[in-house]
């Protein structure tokens, strides 16, 4: 089969799309990638897969949706696809209807997050709801990441049939590493015996970063690293006050690691994994965390509590925004950093749990089931 696999940006197709193009080609099928032009498509370029760029925009502008729509259908007409599978809210949207437009005989869906279930305005909420319906009757095949949110989509009448399937990393890729954990240690400043907290996201407000890093001030003795960039798409504050008074708070025990290709190294130096997200579809970074052995603090939304068991393999805590989400961050951030063999028990059972259910060849594997591979 001819299978389009189609998201926003490029950051997207890197990280969250790759690993089903991968599985469907070794199923012997052409997979080509339809996304907005980005750096980081210069990886599956290099593996050979062919990608398109279409004019993107991650944003409510009429006009710039109506080019996206334009231009995917252009595309879909032309190359006549076996399989449009569409990911994220817009860009899901947008190929979905272009595909349907352009008679692609199936169409598939995997939603990463539904928007509706984001905070914000009543009005923006209903409008997702509203476009997520529009969507489902677009849709042969519909999965979402989390297990919660295909609950909502059968819940909802979005999709009656829809499958949560998960997500998954590569255990190979992602375990514990005496070696890389001694190196970059040593590279980073973190002594054998002090507590590293780290945290892998995007900077954008909805992550939490604002929440840790006043509770990072209440936990005497750790260190923070944050690992990520903002992509030029992403929207929001850009916290630059909030980090100029976690410099001057932590001081040395603040480090800005910025985009990172060796994220598996990093976390298998660090301690205890943190991601404070006021919404999320089901976190690969969490995964990524689990399956290198470390305990994690996040907060009790979708995705996450599917992921963290309480207790056992971290904690979870209250969601921001607010002041009254970094006390209880704190406090089970000081738990974690008062106590080495608390660390250990919970980032085994972490890691035993993700080789168990969030390991990438199953979900890969059952998710090119569904689609038909």
């Amino acid at each position: 089969m001819k299978i389009a696999e189609v998201s926003n940006v490029d950051f997207a197709m890197r990280h969250f799309v790759l690993p089903v193009m991968r599985g469907a080609r070794e199923r012997g099928h052409e997979v080509v990638g339809i996304c907005a032009e980005g750096p980081l498509l210069s990886v599956p370029r290099a593996e050979g897969f062919r990608i398109i760029p279409v004019p993107m925009a991650r944003s409510l502008n009429p006009l710039a949706q109506a080019r996206a729509l334009a231009a995917l259908l252009r595309v879909f007409r032309a190359e006549k696809f076996d399989l449009v599978h569409a990911h994220m809210p817009i860009s899901g949207l947008l190929a979905r209807a272009a595909a349907r437009a352009a008679g692609v005989p199936r169409v598939a869906y995997t939603g990463h997050g539904f928007l509706f279930n984001q905070p914000g305005p009543a009005w923006r909420r209903g409008l997702s709801l509203g476009l997520e319906w529009l969507g489902g009757r677009a849709t042969d095949v519909f999965l979402t990441v989390s297990e919660e949110e295909a609950a909502d989509a059968r819940r909802l009448g979005i999709a009656r049939n829809a499958v949560g399937i998960g997500n998954g990393r590569d255990p190979a890729r992602f375990h514990p590493d005496a070696a890389a954990r001694a190196a970059l240690r040593a590279e980073l400043g973190a002594g054998p015996a002090d507590c590293v907290v780290v945290i892998v996201s995007r900077l954008v407000r909805h992550k939490g970063h604002v929440e840790l890093l006043r509770a990072m001030e209440s936990v005497p003795g750790a260190t923070l690293w944050v690992v990520g960039e903002r992509l030029p798409t992403d929207h929001g504050p850009d916290m630059a006050e909030d980090f100029a008074r976690a410099r001057r708070e932590l001081g040395p025990r603040l480090k800005l690691l910025g985009y990172r290709e060796d994220v598996a190294r990093l976390l298998a130096a660090a301690d205890v994994f943190c991601l404070p997200s006021h919404f999320e579809g089901l976190p690969m970074s969490v995964i990524e965390a689990m399956l290198t052995g470390l305990p994690v603090v996040a907060t009790d939304i979708r995705g996450p509590r599917e992921q963290v068991v309480e207790g056992e393999t971290g904690f979870l805590v209250p969601p921001g925004p607010g002041p009254g989400a970094v006390a209880p961050l704190a406090a089970a951030l000081r738990r974690l950093a008062a106590d080495p063999a608390l660390r250990a028990r919970q980032g085994a059972a972490g890691r035993a749990r993700a080789l168990a259910a969030f390991d990438e060849a199953k979900v890969i594997g059952r998710t090119l089931d569904l689609l038909g591979l």
